[in-house]
């Protein structure tokens, strides 16, 4: 089946592959046993042409060109084999000059389906005249990865090589290794061509100001950047060339457990005819979805077209941004709710991509624990996060971007003794931020950590933002910025070696 509709998938999905139609109109499917990333089987073959390009280590694990030729023959031996094949082309970067033709081979209708939604979909003439695709994923997850292959050290692996312009998955039904995949492949592609990939979302205002939010998970980039007064550009991968920025995908990834139609109407209303909806529970009889049901995992998905959301602007391209907005989830009560940067400060926040995590998200968290992800997205990366850190200064200083620092964590103590900072407080902070009103504000610097804090936000108490005087005891506070300060220059040692002495001098003050 070559780039089949998805009523023609649906059918397929229903007849071969346990498919069932939810009440609203999705299509629920099953990831089999990984039911998210496989980050520690990713391989990159290392190659005379890129050896120079890529950082190499933990994230990008080098991989012999002999061992990808025999996971590439495993993975056609199984897909030939199937009684049922997918093929989908779409596109990769909605900017013309910048979009990559990519080819889904698969077994399994559901993960077409899932591409179908996520790359851009070609007009039946841009489908006619598609030609040979630049990348080729194989996606042969129901088939286990051998072990007996050097390199390959578990029954998964996703394996990636930039001069066959090939990617291979074995061992894992995951949908979302192949969206990723794809943001990899730019990951490297763009900035040989000074073009900044990012890990972010973004959106416009009427008056064609331009933001992106960066932040990992849980610190508020979905909910944030779902604004009903601003145009969505796209939830969570952009690339920013000197026209502008432009979503590299087609359509959302959501996460959706616990998910309502008043906490996030847009999502809860884009569940309809052709979204793909991954690892949910439904009711046997009604179909409803229990979006509260994390038995099969707390990551549930859902997958559908950009176009689902009302205020999605299309084509999915936009001007320069205005203002940049880094969030952190800081459960230690340190960082100010919203902080300034200046371009080396923003390099050097970027480059730690910083968040916490708190007593009891995960088995063994016991208290506030710091996580760092160069660049918001550090398992995407392939050349140093230096290179995504200086082009983004460049382009800061070009375009006389603002940035911003916005911590959704806690204040007046940390987890455990303080209180979350209110989601009313923070909208109020990102609508001064859109407006213009904040950055008219005073501001002093932190002594620590050198940003600037504003001394009035309209809509926010002036006693929450400076961090400190919300705290009982300003003896704590201090061990307390201290113990953070300390934890961002032991992270950042893994990257002293490539950072200028401005992204150096940036670092908080212990």
């Amino acid at each position: 089946m070559r780039n089949a509709s998805p009523a023609r998938l649906y059918h397929d999905a229903i007849t071969f592959d346990q498919g069932v139609i939810t009440s609203t109109g999705g299509i629920a499917t099953s990831s089999g046993e990984k039911t998210g990333r496989s980050p520690k089987d990713k391989r990159v073959v290392d190659q005379t042409s890129i050896h120079e390009d890529v950082w190499w280590g933990e994230i990008n694990i080098p991989f012999a060109e002999e061992s990808f030729g025999k996971l590439k023959e495993a993975a056609v031996g199984f897909l030939d084999n199937c009684p049922n094949l997918y093929i989908l082309d779409g596109f990769a970067g909605w900017d013309p000059d910048n979009r990559l033709k990519i080819r889904i081979i698969c077994s399994r209708p559901y993960h077409a389906l899932f591409m179908h939604n996520m790359l851009i979909r070609p007009t039946a003439e841009e489908l006619k005249d598609f030609g040979t695709p630049d990348y080729v994923i194989y996606n042969a997850g129901q088939q286990t990865a051998d072990k007996s292959i050097e390199g390959v050290t578990s029954d998964t692996c996703v394996a990636l090589n930039f001069d066959a312009a090939e990617m291979v998955i074995l061992g894992t039904e995951y949908a979302g290794e192949m969206k990723k995949g794809v943001f990899t492949i730019m990951n490297y592609l763009m900035p040989k061509k000074e073009v900044l990939s990012m890990h972010c979302s973004a959106n416009e205002g009427e008056q064609e100001d331009v933001s992106l939010f960066f932040g990992l998970s849980g610190t508020g980039k979905t909910t944030l950047s779902a604004d009903p007064r601003r145009a969505l550009i796209g939830d969570d991968e952009h690339c920013w060339n000197e026209n502008g920025v432009f979503n590299i995908e087609g359509g959302c990834y959501a996460k959706c457990i616990d998910l309502s139609a008043e906490k996030e109407p847009e999502i809860f209303e884009a569940i309809r005819f052709g979204s793909v909806l991954e690892n949910t529970v439904q009711h046997p009889h009604t179909h409803e979805v229990d979006f509260s049901d994390g038995s099969l995992t707390q990551n549930t998905r859902c997958s559908y077209p950009i176009e689902y959301i009302d205020n999605a602007k299309i084509p999915c391209v936009t001007g320069h941004p205005t203002n940049i907005i880094l969030l952190t989830c800081d459960a230690f009560g340190v960082l100010p709710p919203v902080s300034r940067l200046t371009p080396e400060q923003a390099m050097y926040h970027f480059i730690s991509g910083y968040t916490a995590k708190v007593a009891g998200t995960e088995v063994g968290v016991n208290e506030p624990e710091a996580t760092f992800s160069a660049c918001f997205g550090a398992a995407f990366l392939v050349w140093h996060p230096t290179k995504y850190a200086e082009q983004l200064a460049e382009k800061i200083k070009q375009h006389q971007s603002n940035v911003w620092l916005v911590n959704t964590g806690w204040s007046g103590g940390a987890f455990g003794t303080g209180a979350r900072i209110s989601l009313k407080h923070t909208r109020a902070i990102i609508d001064a931020i859109h407006n213009g009103e904040l950055v008219k504000a005073d501001f002093t610097a932190d002594p620590v950590f050198g940003v600037s804090i504003p001394s009035q936000c309209p809509g926010v108490p002036e006693e929450i933002l400076n961090p400190k005087q919300t705290w009982s005891d300003p003896q704590a506070f201090d061990e307390a910025a201290a113990t953070l300060a300390k934890k961002f220059n032991d992270n950042f040692q893994t990257y002293e070696d490539q950072a200028s002495p401005e992204i150096l001098g940036a670092a908080p003050k212990v």
